[in-house]
């Protein structure tokens, strides 16, 4: 049916006004919803669902719930922004978006369904609200990370983009499965609606739950009620992360020595703080970092001499954060190179000047992102720390009229350290 409704969407676009269609959306969307959801067999109903959600740290904790659960010996699948995996079989998220359109997650869940999983964890975006892509998800459980001021352009304000989120809490409160769980971030002022869900189990988690906090540069460690957790991601947004992870995969029933031993054995996420290592005598990190929040524990992770490659702000939204985002850089940064994200049909140099508005001292501004990424690693001095942000795992940057060059920030950084690495004497 997927590939179906594609086909005839595809179609319709030739052949129909924008004006004629665009009232009709809503309800199109919520028919197809319904339709995508009859058409596979209602799958969700066949499996514990997990969804995640959150302005921040949702990509992580989703991937990193899936790791546990493998671990752990529970066929599960994961759709998400970073990837989209089915037990072992496992594929990046190439569609530029978290929950891709026109019954794709009812036809991923129906695909998980017939490889076996009895698990899913999904990504949940406020996005998806809008498109009801959240509905007939069934969900046993529901993690919300935090909210942070993000997408106002889309939603139209923050307030109905935190309506947005809490939509998909109150999904949690149509489905049928019980036991259902709601396990919010207990340290986030907007976790109070969300814990007034009616529903079954209630399971927040804090910060003042890890004790014996021990940060290092890369590394995180912490215990939890008796366990010990050792981590090779970095700062204290890792702890929280792995906070929610505990908390979702203690409500499946998977014991906390086992849990410590899958997250400690994660090397990396990909596109959240993802070291890149080629033999070079400093760090090198990709991260997605979209938020100011995100960007200032970031830097904060990393107590060393910085280089920051600065490219966070796409065309077309969240304007308010340009200064912003590049007054964090200044602050915290030993040299800034600010460089091209997605600027969409806006002026990428129009962008990039917004964010050095924010700045006191004069940045290096480099437009190719790729040369921006080759001067930040040669200038890197041992023991220092790059910092590529504002990708992740995003496969292309997008240019005007829909043109878009297929990319990975991962990618050129292990290009480009290995052309440093070979021209050293």
């Amino acid at each position: 049916m997927y590939a179906l409704v594609e086909r005839i969407v595809a179609l319709l676009k030739k052949v129909v006004p924008d004006a004629w269609v665009r009232p009709l959306l809503p309800r199109y969307h919520r028919t197809l919803a319904f339709a995508s959801a009859l058409a596979y067999g209602f799958p969700a109903r066949s499996l514990t669902v997990i969804g995640v959600t959150g302005t921040k740290g949702k990509s992580s904790v989703a991937d990193m719930l899936f790791t546990v659960l493998r671990h752990a010996r529970y066929p599960t699948a994961v759709a998400g922004t970073i990837r989209f995996a089915i037990n072992d079989q496992s594929e990046p998220n190439l569609f530029k978006m978290t929950m891709p359109g026109r019954g794709f997650i009812q036809h991923f869940l129906a695909r998980a369904k017939r490889a076996g999983c009895r698990y899913a964890v999904v990504e949940i975006t406020s996005e998806s609200t809008l498109n009801f892509r959240h509905r007939h998800l069934d969900l046993d459980a529901l993690v919300f990370t935090n909210l942070q001021r993000e997408h106002i352009e889309r939603h139209g304000s923050f307030e109905k983009y935190a309506a947005a989120k809490l939509e998909i809490g109150r999904e949690l409160a149509r489905s049928p499965k019980r036991p259902r769980a709601i396990i919010p971030n207990g340290d986030d002022p907007a976790a109070a609606p969300y814990l007034a869900l009616p529903v079954e189990e209630k399971r927040p988690f804090s910060y003042a739950e890890a004790t014996a906090i021990a940060l290092g540069p890369g590394t995180a460690a912490f215990t939890y009620h008796g366990t010990r957790f050792s981590l090779q991601l970095p700062g204290s947004f890792s702890i929280m992360n792995s906070l929610a992870v505990i908390k979702a995969a203690e409500f499946l029933g998977v014991p906390l020595p086992a849990i410590a031993d899958a997250l400690a054995k994660l090397e990396r996420i990909p596109g959240r703080t993802e070291r890149i290592e080629a033999g070079q005598d400093f760090t090198a990190v990709v991260d997605y970092a979209h938020t100011p929040d995100s960007l200032e524990a970031l830097y904060a992770a990393y107590p060393v001499r910085k280089v920051c490659v600065l490219g966070n702000t796409g065309g077309g939204r969240d304007t308010w954060k340009r200064p912003l985002m590049g007054k964090i850089a200044d602050a915290a940064c030993d040299l800034v190179i600010l460089t091209n994200e997605d600027p969409y049909d806006e002026d990428p140099r129009a962008i990039v000047d917004a964010m050095a508005a924010g700045m006191v001292r004069q940045p290096e501004i480099v437009m190719d992102r790729r040369e921006a990424i080759r001067r930040a690693l040669a200038a890197a001095r041992p023991g220092d720390a790059v910092l590529v942000t504002g990708k992740g795992t995003d496969p292309y940057i997008m240019g005007a009229a829909g043109a878009k060059e297929l990319w990975s920030d991962a990618q050129v950084v292990r290009d480009e350290l290995k052309r440093l690495l070979s021209s050293k004497p």
